[in-house]
């Protein structure tokens, strides 16, 4: 499976706020200088966190997005579910009815093995980014992180 290269921004981009004060905000515009982004295009795909209630945004001169709730309630896959969906990448087209090797509907009652084995594997992903939280990865960083983060995140953009 191939993600855009949007989902890896927002991961970071939420990891970074995660780093912030609680109630600090970043603006698009200090992500994208941050991460060395398209600003317009950030501001987009940041707005699918906040419609998926990851992210909180506030207008005006000091407005920005923060975390919505805590970042221990924030999993990386609500982060990818909000830019990618949640639909599974593999679809099976049921091929083995086809063609000059075609079985008959009667030997396909049971689900295809490998539509099986491919929906077992989309599940093991899913639980894997579930049970990650963006309060694990600030944990896993070393510890001066957060505070370089802060400082240079919150810093007017060039």
């Amino acid at each position: 499976m191939k993600l855009p290269v949007s989902t890896e921004w927002l991961l970071h981009c939420a990891a970074s706020l995660a780093q912030l004060e609680p109630g600090a905000t970043a603006s698009a515009a200090q992500l994208a200088d941050y991460y060395d982004l398209p600003a317009p295009y950030l501001a987009k795909q940041l707005q699918s966190l906040v419609k998926a209630g990851v992210l909180a945004a506030t207008t005006g001169p000091r407005g920005g997005f923060r975390l919505a709730r805590a970042a221990s309630e924030v999993t990386l896959l609500q982060i990818v579910e909000a830019v990618d969906g949640a639909s599974a990448p593999y679809e099976c087209r049921e091929i083995r009815r086809q063609g000059r090797g075609a079985l008959s509907p009667e030997q396909c009652q049971e689900t295809c093995v490998i539509a099986a084995k491919m929906a077992e594997a989309h599940e093991a992903w899913r639980g894997s980014l579930a049970g990650v939280t963006l309060a694990d990865i600030i944990a896993s960083i070393p510890e001066w992180v957060p505070a370089r983060t802060r400082s240079l995140l919150t810093a007017e953009p060039r």
